[in-house]
């Protein structure tokens, strides 16, 4: 049997059809592979009427992204508010992006200024009350919001600049980058940095003077101003009053201070004087300032001896061991009309292991200067003790009663250990 062979039409026509089918499969194929792509024209932003079903955009408009504080605190906070606009036909969706070390966004708040061109951005925290802490933000068309930024002074003082990002659904301008810079200062500069009385003496006054300079945006106020001495803190008369403007600027970047004025009364203590002048100042924030006292103070009563450390003003006798103890001996010496009433008497002794023995007063030469020997003694066993005038180990102390009527009490400061 013979199978008939088709003709040239046939297989042309058959041909013609599985082509067709085959070229339909594979456009088929490629479009669920290949995504589509868009070539030679754009969409305008603000414009983007549903294509592929998406919304309108919002359109950023932006009149500042800088801020110079100028002068700012080291520790103090800053804060400045940027306003953003939405110009679009769309939302416009605000995130918050990324920031510098020190530089944080504190929040979005309502700018009240719909359809009215973007004021200047204002400093402070004035908008916290309406502030949005949320970490995205969504504003209308012709709408408007401001974010707000902190900066928190840290670091040496010197320029500073930092930054902080806001991410939008702005196809022009995805990300908007805000700057604050200024120059770090510190919050408070003293003059002297040391209060030092050089020429203090128990029965007549000094007076000293320190020129405390500030760097906030606001006059200081004072909260508190106390001496720190201790038992004899009372002995000192401090009075404030504001700097005037010709002693502020001679500190550069100097916004305001304060002048304060302190009186040694009579009566201190004779000795090494250590003490501090502090301050409670706000501006707005509380700073405490602390400048370091010192001075010694002289009068007809004086220490002398082997052991005794003019320099340091105290009787220095090292590390001791307590396996074999130790003895040594100062003279307090008296002058002035007074000297024939000074007979001291052990009052107070720290570190209690030590004896102090108070020998019989008798006059010296001419009879100008009367001599009274204090033997000092650590005697074998005693305890572990540290008292060797450091931050560790703080001054130990004798202290005499004198019945001298300028000088009551003389404290002799003690630097001792005492080891195995």
């Amino acid at each position: 049997m013979k199978i008939p062979m088709p003709n040239a039409w046939g297989v042309a026509a058959v041909a013609a059809l599985l082509g067709t089918a085959l070229g339909a499969g594979s456009a088929v194929v490629q479009s669920t592979m290949r995504p589509w792509q868009i070539g030679g024209f754009r969409v305008a932003a603000g414009e983007r009427t549903a294509i592929g079903g998406r919304d309108p955009a919002g359109q950023v408009e932006v009149t500042q992204t800088v801020h110079d504080f100028g002068t700012i605190g080291v520790g103090s906070t800053g804060s400045h508010a940027f306003v953003i606009r939405n110009v679009g036909t769309g939302p416009l969706r605000l995130t918050r992006g990324a920031s510098s070390c020190t530089c944080t966004i504190a929040g979005f708040a309502a700018d009240g200024t719909a359809g009215a061109e973007s004021p200047g951005a204002s400093s402070g925290g004035g908008e916290a009350g309406d502030r949005d802490d949320t970490p995205e933000k969504i504003v209308a068309p012709g709408e408007s919001t401001r974010i707000v930024l902190e900066w928190k002074g840290r670091g040496a003082d010197g320029p500073f600049r930092q930054q902080a990002t806001i991410l939008t659904n702005d196809p022009r301008r995805p990300e908007v980058i805000f700057v604050v810079e200024g120059t770090l200062v510190p919050t408070w500069k003293a003059e002297p940095e040391t209060l030092l009385f050089s020429q203090l003496s128990a029965t007549g006054g000094e007076t000293g003077e320190i020129l405390v300079f500030t760097y906030g945006a606001a006059a200081p106020e004072i909260d508190r101003v106390s001496i720190d001495h201790g038992e004899s803190a009372d002995r000192f008369r401090v009075t404030t009053s504001p700097l005037e403007a010709a002693d502020i600027a001679t500190q550069a970047g100097a916004t305001g201070g304060v002048r304060v004025t302190v009186e040694a009364l009579p009566g201190l203590p004779l000795g090494s004087l250590r003490g501090g002048v502090v301050l409670d100042l706000r501006m707005p924030e509380v700073v405490t300032v602390e400048v370091p006292l010192e001075g010694t103070v002289t009068g007809d009563l004086s220490v002398v001896g082997g052991a005794w450390n003019r320099s340091r003003q105290s009787l220095f006798l090292g590390t001791v061991s307590a396996k074999t103890g130790f003895r040594t001996q100062v003279f307090v010496t008296a002058r002035g009309p007074h000297r024939e009433l000074v007979r001291p008497v052990v009052r107070e002794v720290v570190p209690p292991s030590l004896e102090i023995r108070v020998g019989e007063s008798e006059p010296v030469g001419s009879g100008s200067v009367i001599r009274t020997p204090i033997e000092i003694v650590i005697p074998p066993g005693s305890p572990a003790a540290n008292h060797l005038c450091s931050q560790l180990g703080p001054a130990g102390r004798i202290v005499l009663e004198t019945g001298h009527p300028d000088s009551p009490t003389l404290t002799i400061p003690v630097c001792v250990a005492i080891g195995p």
